[in-house]
């Protein structure tokens, strides 16, 4: 019988092991981290055929409830077809306050990376009960810098200094996936080393309105505020999603103003401007840029060769020719995160089935990160933009002459033809005025092998894709 009960639970471990795949896929790393992943297994009555899900609190249970329930019930008559009812709840052995023991924890569910385990008085299991915790390689020394996010390093460095900084509260505004998290870990990091004493708080605006909600309904509200107040570095990512909960807002306008007060640092990090919030209370959005807003543009061509050339060391010796590099960097230009991402798939590829890294593995590896990265661009607009760039007649891209002065651009004009479009040697040849595919291709090598040998040629052939990725 307890060998029958081990082979079930361990298949229902195996059915959710799928299903949390599908669902991280579906919902995004955030949502899924969020609701998803503290779902622990009940058991499963054969009889009823109920599957028993809980989750660690009764208000993420029944926010799951209302959000997530027909989806789960669906993953599951669909893994096993003797699931017919899915019941969220929270588990019956979840220890009542006065059990908690909070040895060597903030009192909000962290330990303070800081802290020797010494009493704390309680504040309850609801009060921040999230594992988030700092990943130790978001340091500055893993952040590569660029043009485009110089401002926002610096001003996090800054941040992080002994020394009071000029502005507080930092602002980091950054579209997904461009560093801003990462900058914010790196702060803490950074911070700590300096006060290894101090106290530390990290999390989504969103765990942020959670946890006070929780808070309010279990009438710990002044615990609550207390050791929310008790930090010396306050880092909120993710500030969008505070939008609309008017008592949140409230309380974290107390909270930016009682810890300016006390010259504390304050870190904010969220997708758009102070000022693009909607639903947010004209004096919060006051306190969050009064220090500095510091922007994180997305990562340019340059940027983007020298992140993934930052991360080539981890795979060593296995080669990644240049060639890849530049195409990646080129084509994943979404954000930063998709194209780490990108070369890793790649990599990891290449190393479980002993292929070398090539060009042709990339485009059948990664097309789906590259079909959505990539931008339509036509070859009408690669013949006008280099028509404008060096200066001649559009008529030319399809006209006879042989004068150096027309048929550099023209091969230019072709390289970044295939370069840039997924048009065939013949397709390409076809719109320059019914060229043979033969011309094409001793186009594309001529510019290729220019670029390597002439730096003016190369310094064009980028501006030329500045503007036509831009």
């Amino acid at each position: 019988m307890d060998e029958l009960r081990e082979q079930e639970a361990a298949n229902l471990a195996a059915d959710w092991s799928d299903i949390s795949l599908g669902l991280r896929k579906d919902l995004g790393q955030q949502l899924f981290n969020q609701w998803i992943r503290p779902i622990q297994l009940g058991s499963f009555c054969a009889e009823t055929g109920t599957l028993d899900l809980f989750l660690p609190t009764e208000f993420s249970a029944n926010w799951v409830q209302e959000r997530f329930h027909d989806r789960l019930s669906l993953a599951w008559k669909i893994a096993r077809a003797e699931v017919r009812q899915v019941r969220i709840g929270v588990h019956p052995g979840r220890r009542k306050l006065a059990d908690l023991d909070l040895r060597g924890e903030d009192g909000f569910g962290h330990r303070a990376a800081n802290d020797a385990p010494q009493p704390l008085e309680s504040i309850g299991s609801e009060g921040f009960t999230s594992s988030i915790g700092l990943d130790p390689s978001l340091t500055f020394s893993s952040f590569v810098s660029g043009t485009t996010n110089v401002l926002a390093k610096n001003a996090a460095e800054r941040m992080a200094k002994t020394e009071k900084p000029q502005f507080s509260p930092l602002y980091l505004k950054a579209a997904t996936g461009q560093g801003k998290t990462h900058l914010l870990h790196a702060i803490a990091h950074a911070y700590l080393q300096e006060h290894p004493r101090t106290r530390i708080f990290y999390c989504s605006a969103e765990r942020f309105m959670v946890e006070f909600v929780q808070a309010l309904k279990s009438n710990e509200m002044i615990e609550f505020k207390a050791r929310l107040r008790g930090f010396d570095l306050l880092l909120v990512d993710d500030i969008q999603f505070i939008i609309g909960k008017a008592s949140a807002q409230e309380e974290l306008l107390y909270t930016i103003d009682a810890l300016l007060a006390e010259g504390k640092r304050l870190v904010f990090a969220a997708d758009r401007a102070p000022q693009a919030l909607d639903g947010v209370e004209p004096r919060l959005l006051s306190r969050l840029s009064m220090g500095l807003v510091a922007d994180i543009q997305p990562a340019d061509i340059e940027l983007r060769r020298a992140i993934l050339e930052s991360k080539l060391t981890r795979f060593a010796p296995l080669a990644v020719p240049g060639d890849v590099i530049e195409f990646l960097a080129r084509t994943i230009n979404r954000n930063v995160r998709e194209l780490v991402g990108g070369l890793n798939k790649l990599i990891a590829y290449a190393q479980l089935t002993g292929q070398d890294v090539t060009l042709q593995l990339a485009e059948d590896q990664l097309t789906d990160i590259l079909s959505a990265n990539r931008k339509r661009i036509t070859i009408d607009e690669i013949q006008r933009t280099v028509c404008q760039f060096y200066r001649i007649d559009r008529s030319e891209m399809s006209s006879k002459r042989r004068a150096r002065a027309v048929v550099r651009p023209r091969q230019v004009a072709m390289y970044l033809a295939k370069v840039l479009t997924p048009r065939s040697y013949p397709e390409i040849g076809r719109k320059f005025g019914g060229r043979d595919h033969s011309t094409v291709i001793h186009a594309v090598r001529l510019i290729e092998d220019l670029r390597k040998r002439d730096s003016d040629m190369d310094g064009d052939v980028r501006s030329l894709l500045r503007q036509l990725e831009s």
